[in-house]
């Protein structure tokens, strides 16, 4: 390392440090000002000092093009999912997919479970159910999230 990126590293080592002696507000104002928004709500002082390390540190010394276009790509998807109307989220496209008819087929415990989707709802063990979610909390005993319980 030559003299001069010595130089430059210590330089940036010294106001990385520097950044725990900011106040809160000061790290709030440095998150608003890097990410274009607030911070999210109770976002621990630790990931703030995080941040704006990481952003001093690809200030100075540069960043990636596959890291910016990462960013991108990012923002892109996330100004999608803002704009979009609402139930169009992932899940809710993978349970319009259910038709009547489907089984849906889970193993638990050692025993199988075999949902089958109705056009009322679903039907399990001889009874027709609202979500499959209580399906799961029936078999389990504990809360679950009847789609990522039966893999969809």
């Amino acid at each position: 390392m030559s003299t001069a990126s010595r130089h430059v590293a210590e330089e940036i080592a010294r106001e990385v440090r520097a950044i725990s002696n900011l106040t809160r507000q000061e790290l709030l104002d440095r998150w608003m000002s890097v990410h274009g928004g607030s911070s999210p709500k109770g976002i621990s002082r630790r990931l703030l000092e995080a941040s704006a390390a990481y952003h001093l540190q690809v200030e100075r010394m540069g960043c990636a093009k596959s890291v910016v276009a990462l960013n991108r790509r990012l923002s892109r998807s996330n100004n999608k999912a803002r704009n979009a109307p609402s139930g169009s989220s992932k899940q809710t496209r993978r349970m319009a997919r259910l038709i009547p008819g489907t089984r849906l087929v889970r193993e638990w415990n050692g025993r199988t479970h075999t949902v089958e989707v109705t056009s009322a709802g679903y039907s399990w063990n001889d009874r027709t159910w609202r979500s499959l979610s209580a399906i799961a909390e029936a078999i389990t005993g504990a809360r679950w999230s009847g789609p990522r319980f039966f893999g969809l």
